[in-house]
């Protein structure tokens, strides 16, 4: 069995561990303590990564149905 690793494998999985990265860091500094502009940063970063996750996920298939229509 042959394992393909195409682009979109590379950046989905990629968006996933900055996810998770991200979210760990959040958590373990959360333990430690954090001041509030230190939560908001942390909570922007989160957010943000998971923004990226989603976009990466869904843009080429809103491109495709674009393309489709147009």
């Amino acid at each position: 069995m042959r394992l393909e690793l195409t682009r979109k494998d590379l950046a989905e999985g990629g968006t996933a561990a900055l996810v998770f990265l991200s979210g760990a860091m959040t958590g373990h500094y959360a333990a430690i303590g954090m001041t509030p502009v230190q939560w908001m940063g942390a909570a922007v970063a989160v957010l943000g990564s998971i923004t990226v996750a989603v976009a990466v996920r869904i843009w080429p298939a809103e491109s495709a149905k674009a393309k489709a229509k147009g």
